[in-house]
């Protein structure tokens, strides 16, 4: 016990010091020969694909440290190694093994080059099919580097985060413990209300500055005066938002606002107290610094152009603006760009419930609504299939998720998907942080002087979990 307490205090230390934070040491990328369908032995044989992932044995205590494992998210799992400092300042100490694995479809683990978004190989595409890659992927490392006995600490971030406790859900035989940050587990699967998402990023900006929401709320809605005007107003929107192309009718127009909602969508995402270049490049408080360039100009509209610039063009650059960069989909929030906003497109038209739309009522944003029967109609159109809403409630637990153990579930209060999450303990084994001041997963990013104390309350029991999730997985393993 006495020399169990003198490493637990070394460690925080050692953190505290900053002698963990040679996390950019580069990682090894690696390729695993992935069975393509776990589950249906006939439809797709023994094929395989080459599942990506990353590995770090620098700081490993070869055979006897725990390994650390990031569950990856829908997009390039280097991106997500970039952007959580926080395990790679941890493993140093823990003498960790650090894995991070790249969902299939994403990334460069695509099954099957272009065919991959055909049917019926796109039907892989699930979540059930990634948490058994996952599973498979880290038998096959515990064989290969003689770990059978190590421990496996299960990380993520957003939908990573839901990855993360669904693994501890399904796989309590692999994963000994999860830190889940910012997974909204209840809003995906249909357990809150549809409209609830715009409500809280509003609540965002109401909060960051007063008069904030009204103004942005007044400029969207002299946006839909102008363009009830036909040709001349969409010629004003074009001018004042430095746009590319032409607004030609009210279905271009329409996109344009989804585009001009998303930049302050993932704004709130992103609003941590330092400058960040993780979705876009953004200043520190970028909610705040938004607020205020509402008010830089004369017109709403005008500050709304500038705030909007903020994320889509931080470093003016840009000649103009490319809306149609921005991809309508099958999540009103976005899907991103390129391949991976096909892949969760796919996902968002199946097992992942994110209907819901703004209103200009109950939040700041126009009316452009996404209901059961729209999504539905999109997801039929565009890939043949047809939304499982309840799927997750009864595969994935729903709200019934106290029958598991040695999860945290940790949420920023500036975090709009923070409602759709674990707010509160839900029993002994499921612990739950709200982080004041916190943004989304901001956890799980690297320290930094501006990181407010709660963060830094949240890592250490965060930390503390860990360890003691650790030392209870020796123990009922004899190790």
């Amino acid at each position: 016990m006495g020399s169990e307490i003198i490493f637990f205090m070394t460690f925080f230390i050692a953190c505290k010091n900053g002698i963990a934070n040679s996390y950019t040491v580069p990682y090894k990328e690696m390729f695993f020969n992935q069975t393509l369908d776990h589950f249906n032995c006939v439809s797709f044989g023994e094929k395989t694909f080459q599942q990506r992932y990353l590995l770090k044995e620098t700081w490993w205590n070869q055979g006897v440290g725990p390994i650390f494992f990031y569950t990856g998210n829908e997009g390039d799992v280097a991106v997500f190694w970039n952007n959580t400092g926080f395990i790679q300042e941890i493993a140093p100490k823990f003498q960790a093994l650090v894995v991070y694995a790249e969902h299939r479809f994403y990334g460069k683990s695509v099954p099957s080059g272009n065919d991959s978004f055909k049917h019926p190989i796109v039907g892989l595409l699930t979540i059930e099919q990634a948490l058994a890659d996952y599973a498979h992927l880290l038998t096959h490392l515990k064989e290969e580097l003689n770990a059978s006995q190590c421990p496996v600490i299960a990380f993520g971030g957003s939908y990573g985060g839901m990855l993360s406790a669904y693994f501890r859900f399904k796989y309590p035989n692999i994963v000994d413990g999860a830190i889940a940050a910012s997974a909204p587990i209840y809003q995906v699967a249909g357990l809150t209300s549809s409209s609830s998402f715009f409500q809280a990023v509003t609540q965002t900006f109401h909060n960051a500055l007063p008069n904030c929401e009204s103004q942005i709320r007044k400029a969207f809605q002299i946006l839909n005066q102008w363009a009830a005007e036909g040709v001349v107003g969409f010629n004003r929107i074009r001018k004042t938002f430095n746009l590319c192309d032409d607004i030609s009718n009210l279905t271009k127009f329409q996109h344009f606002l989804s585009w001009a909602r998303n930049a302050f969508v993932f704004v709130a995402m992103m609003d941590y107290p330092y400058s960040t270049d993780f979705i876009g490049k953004l200043p520190g408080h970028p909610v705040k610094t938004m607020c205020q360039q509402m008010f830089s100009t004369s017109a709403p509209t005008k500050g709304l152009a500038v705030a909007v610039s903020l994320f889509y063009n931080a470093s003016g650059d840009k000649e103009c603006l490319d809306v149609d960069k921005f991809i309508p989909c099958a999540d009103p929030t976005g899907c991103g760009e390129g391949e991976n906003s096909r892949a969760w497109d796919y996902q968002a038209c199946t097992e992942v419930n994110l209907e819901g739309g703004s209103n200009n009522v109950t939040d700041m944003f126009p009316e452009l609504p996404f209901t059961a029967e729209m999504r539905d109609e999109y997801c039929l159109r565009t890939w043949g299939v047809t939304p499982r809403r309840d799927w997750l409630k009864t595969h994935m637990w729903g709200r019934d998720i106290a029958h598991s153990t040695n999860i945290v579930f940790s949420n920023g209060d500036l975090d709009p998907w923070t409602q759709g999450g674990v707010t509160h303990n839900v029993s002994s084994g499921i612990h739950a942080i709200l982080i004041k001041g916190g943004a989304h997963h901001l956890d799980l990013r690297r320290s930094n002087p501006a990181d407010p104390n709660s963060v830094i309350v949240a890592r250490s029991f965060e930390k503390m979990m860990i360890y003691s999730w650790i030392k209870l997985a020796r123990k009922s393993k004899n190790f």
